[in-house]
């Protein structure tokens, strides 16, 4: 039986554990991501959260062989590097990931975005297992998303797939006059999914159409209102799944996969987003596809985690070692 560890590494925290080659996690562990420390701050750290699990697996007499780091930012699956990355994590942007952990570490590394490791997890031990292919669209501060094709998650020719809430959204704008004002997105660019159904578009959605003094002070705030029946808050919410589901729906007809999962936190808003957002990905789908599962993420297991130790396993240690 061999073992790895996986990490999912993130802006606001690092999460690690000792696993199995079928899938179970044994032991896990997590930190503070240092995100304003800088790269080398970041790998120290990661690598002590390494060495501590490896001494915890070593006690009960198991040796881990790889490491698998499922990171943010566009990774080079190939070289184990950042190639572009927001300001989430300072200097994060050409940071050698599997050199630097492999030099700390000594164990052989592989690395890969997280949300490709969160659809690997999925499609290997979670809300997917056994699906020979998935889309995986993450719906949270950003929307994101993975296809996994026979366990292998297309990263595309720059390593840039994935970057599905960035594409045009007929819901991403002020009003829907003819002079409607496209809203801006988070990578530069406007009228863009995320730029109406991330978390933090529908706090903004929200306080715009709203008196200052009854603005909400987070995203959550306005999924309470809307559950309460507050109009403006279902209207913001209702528009906000239904930019995503009919996104989830284009996507679907394109790539047909043979289950959809949906991850993130504004995912797991309840069945006000939730019941939106499939009716809009049905009414979105060709008639081949009407029977297309649209799954929620598996809350209890630590997907990025099991998804970047399921790549680790791909790796021979003694040739990469050598």
């Amino acid at each position: 039986m061999r073992y790895v560890i996986g990490i999912d590494l993130g802006g606001t925290k690092t999460a690690a554990g000792l696993v199995s080659e079928d899938g179970r996690v044994l032991c896990a562990s997590r930190i503070p991501t240092a995100a304003r420390d800088g790269a080398e701050a970041i790998l120290d750290a990661t690598a002590t959260l390494v060495l501590r699990l490896m001494r915890r697996a070593e006690a009960a007499g198991i040796v881990a062989d790889a490491i698998g780091i499922g990171s943010a930012g566009v990774i080079d699956g190939e070289r184990g590097i950042v190639v572009s990355a927001t300001d989430a994590i300072s200097g994060w942007a050409g940071t050698r990931l599997t050199d630097g952990l492999q030099a700390r570490t000594g164990l052989a590394c592989t690395a890969i975005n997280d949300v490709h490791a969160h659809a690997l997890g999925e499609s290997w031990a979670g809300a997917a297992a056994g699906s020979s292919s998935v889309l995986l669209v993450a719906v949270g501060t950003g929307v994101g998303g993975s296809f996994v094709v026979d366990g292998v998650p297309q990263q595309g020719a720059r390593f840039a797939a994935g970057h599905v809430g960035h594409f045009a959204s007929p819901y991403a704008y002020e009003d829907a006059s003819a002079s409607a004002v496209a809203l801006p997105c988070s990578c530069g660019g406007a009228g863009h999914v995320e730029a109406i159904a991330s978390g933090p578009a529908i706090l903004h959605s929200y306080n715009r159409v709203v008196p200052p003094d009854n603005a909400a002070s987070d995203t959550q705030a306005v999924f309470a209102r809307a559950a309460a029946g507050d109009q403006a808050a279902l209207l913001v919410v209702s528009r906000a799944a239904a930019a995503c589901g009919q996104a989830i729906g284009g996507l679907a007809n394109i790539l047909d996969p043979e289950v959809v999962v949906v991850s993130g936190g504004v995912a797991g808003a309840g069945p006000l987003w939730w019941d939106a957002m499939t009716r809009a990905a049905s009414a979105e789908l060709l008639p081949a596809l009407a029977d297309l599962r649209i799954v929620p993420a598996n809350p209890a297991s630590d997907a990025a985690v099991l998804g970047a130790a399921r790549l680790a396993l791909t790796l021979d240690p003694v040739k990469v070692a050598s």
